[in-house]
Order: structure tokens, then sequence, then C-alpha cells
């Protein structure tokens, strides 16, 4: 056998030898190729849960989101307004008057609401939403509405200047009560209520147009909110971004109620 033929073989087993090699090399890159696009998927499908669990635990326990269905808090809300409320209230901060707070209905005050029927992907998005707080599909059963009387206020409209008065103290509303043009009374209707304990007494800015505590006597409750209804505080107008703003308590339009509650001279 010559020298030529051996030296040709020998090419062979060295050239089959790199292929062999080169396939191997190109099966691991594939292979790692494959393995770091599972880990990545892996990865964010671990971060899209954690950031879930954390999103429902914010809403479940500190804040969520509703949109304001009716004109009855104009000025101070329009109608499609979404805001944030702090649902540490009332079981960690005390409701104040003032507060601007969304509870659940406490019995007739909303009339029946129709189901609404959505297509599967619109429900399955919205419910997701909702579970992250950014969308409130129940917002239909809720109703936001200002703090004016505690448990144990006397609550009476009007007087003479058309004021609203919390324990024999005047009010001076104008900074938030939308009334009618030339209209000075702050009710349409008089009232002289004492609200029972553990009940708050609310009421609307759009005082004309705003069914609240005073006309829901006829209800179980007599108008009066028990506090076990509060979902929370309305802290912040979240959208549209035009509308954006902290909602106000307007502590000094109470702060007179609260010297004499504390018996200040």
């Amino acid at each position: 056998m010559t020298d030529e033929v051996l030296a040709s073989r020998s090419d062979r087993r060295v050239s089959e030898s790199k292929k062999f090699r080169s396939k191997t090399t190109r099966r691991k890159k594939a292979s790692s190729k494959q393995r770091s696009i599972l880990l990545f998927v892996r990865d964010l499908l671990i971060i899209f849960v954690v950031a879930l669990l954390i999103s429902f635990m914010i809403k479940t326990f500190l804040i969520r989101s509703f949109y304001i269905p009716s004109g009855s808090m104009e000025n101070t809300l329009q109608v499609d307004d979404r805001i944030i409320v702090n649902q540490l209230e009332p079981e960690l901060i005390p409701i104040t008057r003032g507060d601007v707070i969304v509870f659940k209905d406490p019995g007739g005050w909303l009339l029946p609401q129709a189901e609404i029927v959505q297509n599967p992907i619109v429900a399955g998005a919205d419910w997701l939403l909702s579970v992250v707080g950014l969308s409130a599909p129940d917002s239909n059963d809720h109703l936001i509405k200002r703090v004016i009387g505690l448990p144990g206020d006397h609550v009476v409209c009007c007087n003479t200047l058309g004021q609203m008065s919390i324990n024999g103290v005047p009010l001076d509303e104008s900074a938030y009560v939308l009334l009618p043009a030339g209209e000075t009374k702050v009710s349409k209707d008089a009232f002289d209520v004492t609200i029972p304990a553990d009940s708050l007494w609310m009421m609307g800015d759009n005082r004309y147009n705003s069914k609240d505590s005073r006309y829901n006597g006829d209800t179980a409750g007599k108008g009066y909110v028990p506090i076990e209804n509060v979902v929370g505080r309305a802290l912040v107008v979240s959208w549209p971004l035009a509308n954006w703003s902290w909602l106000d308590d307007y502590p000094d339009v109470f702060r007179e109620v609260e010297h004499a509650d504390k018996g200040d001279q």
C-alpha cells in the first residue's frame, strides 16, 4: 500500500472526526440556547406571578381603584373619573368629617343593576385587572359621598344663611359644595338628625343632585351608613390625567366642630 493511500485514509478519518466534533458542538450550542430560552421564560413567569401576588395583596389590604358612575360628587369628582381608595380606613386610620368615602350599599340606596354581559376575552381581562386593583367591576355596587356626621353628631339644616350645622356649629362649605345658580341653601330639604352609634351621615357635594343620607330615610338603615360598610377613603383622582388631583377633606371647614368636641374655648 502506497504512502499516498495511507495519507488519504488518514485525511478522511481526520475530516470525519472534525465533522463529528462540529455536529456535537452544534448540538450542544442548540441545547444550551434552548435551555437559556426555557430559563428566560421560567423567570418571566416567576416575575409575573410574584408581581400578581404582590398586586393582589396591595389591592386586598391597602388600596384599590374605583370609577365614578354618577355626578353626585361634582365638582369634586366627574363622571367616569377613576379614584384610588385607601383601605386602611377605618380599620387602622379613624374616619374624620370631610373624608370622601367609598362604601357598600347599606341596602336600598341603589336601584337593581342589570348584569353586564361581556365576551370571554373582555371578561378575562377585566378579571385580571380587578385582581391587581386596576379595574373595579363592582363599582356599581358601591357609593361615594363625603362624611358629614360622625356617631353622636347632631346635624341640622338649614339656618337663615342656608348653612348646615354640626353640634350647633355652622359650616361654611363653599369650598366644595356645588349648588344651582343663585341658590344659597346647602340642602334643598331641611333635616334634623342625630347620628346613631357606629354610623355615618353621608352627603354628596352636588347637593341638589345626590341621593344620599337625606333621601334614604325609608330604607332599613334610615339613611345612616354603618361604619362596617366603609371600604376606604378616596385619596386621589388617578384618571383621566387631566383630572389628576389629591382629594381634600377640608379640615378647616370642620375645625370649629372639633374644637367644640374637645371643649376648647
